[in-house]
Formats: structure tokens, C-alpha cells, sequence
């Protein structure tokens, strides 16, 4: 998996979320250099999954282009979006840790279960008012979000789409954002709230997860020497402090691979292109809760 490289809001030390704003000069050079690492580590993937925020959909495209495989399906959905920060949105996160006190900031950031102020339903910030999201029913679209809501989003598109491709014998990767990621990570790690709390998704390193033929994870490791990865994660986690002249360099996203160990053969590719979030939307909706109640019992064999 990888976390989007820097955007122009991360540059400027902004709340971004589901504000879809684009890749920086230096977000663009860090995803040609993780898709360099890719490629020359070897490794190879069927497909990948992205959010519908251009700047995870380019660190994508680079990724791809970049490890020679830029032929590959890329399926798009709003479940991997950033998690939404309401009314925080395109506000600078020192001058809101001035004015709020870093402690506020810091419950709004990282507490599990509480989310920031809402947007109101008007504010043209709203989701609803997004080509994007024209064909999704209004009460999906949040108006702001804390980790448990992100978490409990990008989970069932994980079991509808994501772990029946890795049991089919797929190489998947995932190119989401920070806290999209991190319930992935909650998940694939069996992390408790707590412990979640303090991960931190170094930006724009592949983080690549082997898995048994029960999605277990076997290893996880980053493709950058460690030195980089905890210099990278303390960036992150310094954001949101209110230090004069602060500058988040860092990216809210992230990348990911999962690879399956000693998997079934790999199945037939799906014809190449990015779906859309109407066309996401109707998948999810016709995936039932006893395909995913019988993933999860799968994961729970041997616990």
C-alpha cells in the first residue's frame, strides 16, 4: 500500500480531506521516486485501487508508469477517500492550533471517535454538490468524519472488492491516504483503537504486506531504509502544531502492496480502465452482508 505524495494544501500546511486538490512539484517527484522503488525491487501487480481525490488518482498513474505498469485495471472508489475534516477544511493547522490550543487540535487529528465540527448542508465545501459524487445517495456523503467513521468505510469495500482479489491470487495495490490506510493497517495488524491512535503512515513509502491463503499477514515492510521511514512518520506526526512559519511537507495519503503468499494461481485480468463512484456505488450496493460475514470468519480461523 502507499499513502498520495505531498499536495499543494499539504505544502501549505492546510486541513485537506475530501478537498480535491492536486499533486505539488514535490508530491509528483516523491511518487515517481516510489514507483521507481517499486520497479526495482521486482515487484508486480494485477490490479490497483485508488480513491476518487485527483491527488491519490495521480500518485497512482505515476506509480504505475514509473514501475512499467501503467497497463494495468485501476479500479477507482470514494470508500479509500482522506478522511473527511468538516469544517477544517482549507484551514491552516498552526493558526487553527493557535487559536483552538494544540490539544484541541491534536483531539480533533487523532481521537478515535471524535470528529471536527460538521460542514453545514449548505456550505459548497459538500460533497453533494461534486460531479463526482452526483450518483451516490446523500446520506453516504459525510459532512465531516473522525477515524472510527473512516475506519467503518473503507472496511466493507475492503471485504466486497479488495481481499476477494488477494484470494484469487492477486497482487493488489493500494493507493489511498493516510487515514484511509490506517484502518487498513488497524485491520491487516489487529490493532485496537488505542494502539491505532498513535500509527502514523510514513507519506509516499510503499509498504508492502505478504498474506496466507487466509490474508494473514506472514511480513510487512517498508520499500525505504528505516532512518527515512521514522524521519517521514515524525513529520506526520508533528503536524498540527502551532509553530510559527510550520510547514506540513507531508502528505495526508499513502501507497500499499499486498501480496498473497503460496496463493491460488492469479485470476483472469479485468479489462483495463478506472471505474467511476456511480459504478463503485452499484457494486457496493449489491454486495451482500453474508459474503462479508463469510471473509471475516475466514480471517478469524487460528486466532
Amino acid at each position: 500500500m502507499l499513502g498520495c505524495g505531498e499536495s499543494s494544501w499539504n505544502k501549505e500546511n492546510r486541513f485537506t480531506g475530501w478537498t480535491d486538490v492536486p499533486l505539488s512539484e514535490h508530491g509528483m517527484k516523491e511518487a515517481r521516486e516510489a514507483g521507481d522503488m517499486i520497479r526495482e525491487k521486482g515487484l508486480k501487480f494485477d490490479i490497483a485501487y485508488t480513491s476518487v481525490l485527483k491527488r491519490a488518482v495521480e500518485t497512482c498513474w505515476t506509480v504505475l508508469m514509473h514501475s512499467n505498469q501503467c497497463y494495468l485495471p485501476i479500479k477507482n472508489t470514494w470508500r479509500l477517500n482522506e478522511r473527511h475534516y468538516g469544517a477544517l477544511q482549507g484551514l491552516n493547522k498552526a493558526e487553527t492550533a493557535a487559536k483552538h490550543g494544540e490539544e484541541q487540535v491534536k483531539i480533533w487529528r487523532r481521537a478515535y471517535a471524535v470528529p471536527p465540527p460538521p460542514l453545514e448542508p449548505e456550505d459548497e465545501r459538500n460533497a453533494k454538490f461534486e460531479e463526482k459524487y452526483k450518483n451516490l445517495p446523500p446520506e453516504v456523503l459525510p459532512r465531516t468524519e473522525c477515524l472510527k467513521d473512516t475506519v467503518e468505510r473503507v472496511l466493507p469495500y475492503y471485504f466486497d472488492e479488495i481481499a476477494p482479489s488477494l484470494l484469487a491470487g492477486k497482487n493488489v495495490l493500494v493507493v489511498a491516504h493516510g487515514n484511509s490506510l490506517r484502518g487498513l493497517v488497524k485491520h491487516l495488524d489487529k490493532m485496537s483503537e488505542e494502539d491505532v491512535l498513535e500509527l502514523n503512515i510514513p507519506t509516499a513509502v510503499p509498504l508492502v504486506y505478504e498474506l496466507d491463503e487466509s490474508l494473514k499477514t506472514l511480513k510487512k515492510y517498508y520499500l525505504l531504509d528505516e532512518e527515512e521511514v521514522k524521519k517521514r512518520i515524525a513529520a506526520v506526526a508533528n503536524q498540527g502544531k502551532a509553530k510559527e512559519g510550520e510547514e506540513a511537507n507531508q502528505p495526508q495519503g499513502g501507497a500499499a502492496a499486498a501480496a498473497p503468499a503460496a496463493a491460488a494461481p492469479a485470476a483472469a485480468t479485468p479489462a483495463a480502465g478506472a471505474a467511476t463512484a456511480a459504478a463503485e456505488a452499484t457494486t457496493t450496493g449489491k454486495a451482500t452482508h453474508s459474503k462479508r460475514e463469510k471473509l471475516k470468519s475466514l480471517f478469524k480461523r487460528g486466532d
